[in-house]
């Protein structure tokens, strides 16, 4: 699977407020905390990205559907018009 995001970009340092209880768990389970940050950011980013395509498509098709039937029917309001 190809990356979403610039895989040669370079890195720089954030800073995040994380419970340290947790950060610490973390630190025992793996080497590179900061790489398994990074690979679930990537994902969270990829599943949003996913998210708004398909609401942003679903909104298309809600039009389009809309306009179609518009098209063939008229409008609704055409029957009630006060012009």
């Amino acid at each position: 699977m190809t990356a979403l995001y610039n895989l040669a970009a370079r890195k720089r340092p954030v800073n995040l407020t994380l419970n340290e209880d947790l950060v610490n768990r973390a630190k025992g389970i793996a080497d590179n905390l900061s790489g398994v940050v990074e690979s679930l950011l990537a994902d969270y980013v990829a599943r949003e990205d996913r998210a708004r395509n398909e609401r942003s498509q679903a909104v298309r098709s809600a039009v389009a559907k809309w306009n179609k039937f518009a098209a063939e029917h008229g409008s609704f309001s055409d029957e009630h018009s006060t012009l």
